[in-house]
């Protein structure tokens, strides 16, 4: 029995030994570098306040350098403490098609180490999974998109038009290096279209499983409005028939009970329709029934009972904090109601100003946009842009379905539509709902994130710009 055993022992070192060669010889080239550049760029604690966008900027510049792309090809736009990339790979111009544009973010949202199990500023790869502060969001797509340039260029492909990477260094804040890339650097970015290495990407099932992938093809325009009551107050032994508190309370009663218009677009019809055989149930009758009528009412009231799908259906508007009074022997010189809408494609935020005075009906309310993001129309749902997504994603899960989206979120892709280039966003993660941890702890992704990104990002460039 122990010479049998020792056989088994020796079997199955042997086989695990075979297994881990096997997948070293099937790494995709150039992943050893994007996990370096994911690696290295996770140390970067490139947070609002830290100052280190710009190192994260520079030192992919010199990335591009040292594999041969020309310094005149790689732009750096300063910001106060943050910065953008621009960085172009040279075609020859044989399809006579305009650039092709790629972009993400190299900021990130803040973590606090002593929240983490785990430095949220080293890369942890444990159980499968890379941990760390922006591994979804979105360092491993910049990572992967970087050193598939990098892969390319030293294969010596030439692509039929320009490729352009532009990574903005304050999307999770004010957005404002896309907004100067999107207009005083216009002519830097110009592009057919742009695809967005931040949303949409691959769903796995609980067990593991690939069910679906997204493209978002259009987003809602963030807004938030802070709405004032205002009152002269007095002594709280002498109450008055006007008050701040009341008066806007009853104004936010009658937002509460107020449903916005049912909205649509070709975007979210195609969603719906593809979505509903894998929701199934009373809510996938009800999205087949909304695809092909969108003023089917019962079907409006069944998806809105569901927040994630209620938002694809129209206008949100919420109220989300409320401020109120200054001492509690004292009638209230103000109420203040903080208001975040997320805008439906194509309605204008005055628009949507204009619908909630109505509905709050108060003409004595003051009112101020406190932030907000850039307007912007659906991009056109491209054929050649859909059919390249499911070849590159067919090729690692046959089948699966590619469902246009409409991100309830903001990202860059809506100062580039505004600025008239059709955007759409995908990634080359997949994961689980339940490892979702973007901006929250214990960020994570399935290590085979990587290879996954790089085949997928080596297939849609080389298809795309070939």
């Amino acid at each position: 029995m122990t010479k049998i055993y020792g056989f088994l022992t020796i079997l199955i070192g042997s086989l695990i030994l075979m297994t881990a060669a096997s997948s070293a010889q099937t790494k995709e080239p150039f992943q050893d570098v994007a996990h370096e550049i994911l690696k290295d760029s996770i140390a970067m604690r490139t947070v609002k306040g830290y100052g280190q966008v710009p190192k994260l900027a520079n030192y992919l510049k010199d990335r591009f350098i040292k594999a041969g792309f020309a310094e005149d090809d790689i732009m750096l736009i300063p910001h106060e403490e943050t910065m953008a990339l621009i960085a172009r790979y040279r075609g020859d111009g044989s399809s006579q098609k305009k650039a092709m544009l790629l972009s993400s973010h190299m900021d990130v949202v803040e973590a606090l180490p002593e929240d983490w199990q785990r430095d949220p500023y080293t890369l942890i790869e444990e159980n499968g999974f890379f941990y760390g502060r922006g591994v979804n969001d979105t360092k491993l797509s910049v990572a992967t998109l970087v050193a598939t340039m990098l892969r390319l260029k030293s294969e010596g492909f030439v692509p039929s038009r320009d490729i352009i990477l532009a990574l903005s260094g304050d999307e999770e804040t004010y957005m404002t290096t896309t907004k100067l890339m999107s207009t005083k650097y216009r002519d830097a970015i110009d592009a057919e279209f742009a695809i967005i290495a931040d949303g949409g990407g691959g769903q796995l099932s609980e067990e593991g499983v690939a069910t679906s992938f997204s493209v978002d093809g259009a987003e809602k325009t963030y807004v938030t409005f802070e709405v004032t009551a205002r009152n002269p107050g007095g002594h709280s032994s002498l109450p008055r028939k006007d008050n701040a508190i009341y008066d806007m309370t009853r104004a936010l009663g009658k937002l509460e009970a107020h449903s916005f218009s049912v909205l649509y677009s070709d975007l979210t019809l195609a969603y719906f329709a593809k979505a509903a055989p894998m929701v199934g149930g009373e809510v996938g009758a009800a999205m087949t029934a909304f695809s092909k009528n969108p003023k089917d009412l019962k079907a409006v009231k069944i998806l809105r009972d569901y927040p994630e799908y209620g938002g694809i259906t129209g206008t949100t508007c919420v109220t989300t904090m409320l401020s109120a009074g200054h001492a509690e022997n004292a009638l209230p010189q103000s109420a203040m109601a903080t208001v975040n809408c997320r805008v439906f494609p194509g309605v204008s935020i005055e628009e949507i100003k204009a619908e909630l005075q109505q509905v709050m009906d108060n003409d004595s309310f003051e009112w101020a946009i406190y932030d907000s993001t850039q307007e912007s129309d659906a991009s056109p749902m491209r054929a050649d842009i859909f059919e390249a997504v499911e070849r590159a994603v067919h090729a690692e899960y046959p089948n699966i379905p590619i469902i246009p989206h409409m991100a309830l979120g903001a990202s860059d892709g809506s100062y580039f539509r505004a600025a008239g280039i059709p955007s759409y966003a995908l990634t080359g993660i997949f994961i689980k709902s339940s490892d979702e941890f973007s901006h929250g702890l214990n960020e994570r992704v399935p290590q085979q994130s990587l290879p996954t990104s790089m085949r997928l990002w080596y297939s849609l460039l080389t298809e795309l710009a070939g």
